[in-house]
């Protein structure tokens, strides 16, 4: 169990971030019939489905889909990169791709792979922290919190009972 003095966010900061997150989605989409969220499987497709049922509460008239994208975070460059529905699927659609910590870039950048063979509309990404260690050049188009944190330090998200965000 992480230490409470570690606590960053606590899980109901963490439900107003989803929702605030939404909104900007919205607001920036607000023309579309069709959202496409893309979450990085696992933590970044658990804070996906949140913004979808976020989205439908804020914009029941936008389509919001989900889609599972999965990734070996540690060593993304030898993995393959996985999508749940078939690529061709998101043609022409404005998609959001979601993870829980921005921390060099890496497994974002490797992400995008599953999504530059389809000609979409708009691609943008979202994460729920952003510690700004780039290595990749990585942007997100919608951030959370920004936390200044070490190399050495560690950002753990939990979802669930315990919902939080930790730092060790």
């Amino acid at each position: 169990m992480i230490k409470e003095q570690n606590l960053i966010l606590t899980g109901h900061q963490v439900q107003q971030i989803i929702r605030r997150i939404a909104f900007e989605i919205y607001e920036n989409n607000f023309d579309e019939k069709n959202i496409t969220i893309v979450g990085i499987y696992d933590k970044g497709y658990s804070i996906g489905e949140m913004i979808v049922n976020q989205l439908s509460e804020i914009a029941p008239e936008v389509k919001t889909s989900l889609v599972k994208l999965t990734i070996n975070k540690d060593k993304p460059a030898a993995s393959e990169v996985a999508l749940d529905v078939d690529s061709k699927e998101l043609k022409g659609k404005s998609i959001v791709l979601v993870d829980d910590v921005l921390n060099s870039g890496k497994t974002m950048a490797y992400s995008f792979k599953a999504i530059l063979d389809v000609e979409v509309k708009k691609l943008q990404a979202a994460v729920l922290v952003n510690r700004s260690h780039k290595r990749f050049p990585v942007l997100a188009n919608y951030m959370g919190y920004e936390l200044s944190t070490t190399i050495d330090e560690h950002v753990e998200v939990i979802l669930g009972e315990q919902k939080g965000v930790y730092l060790y």
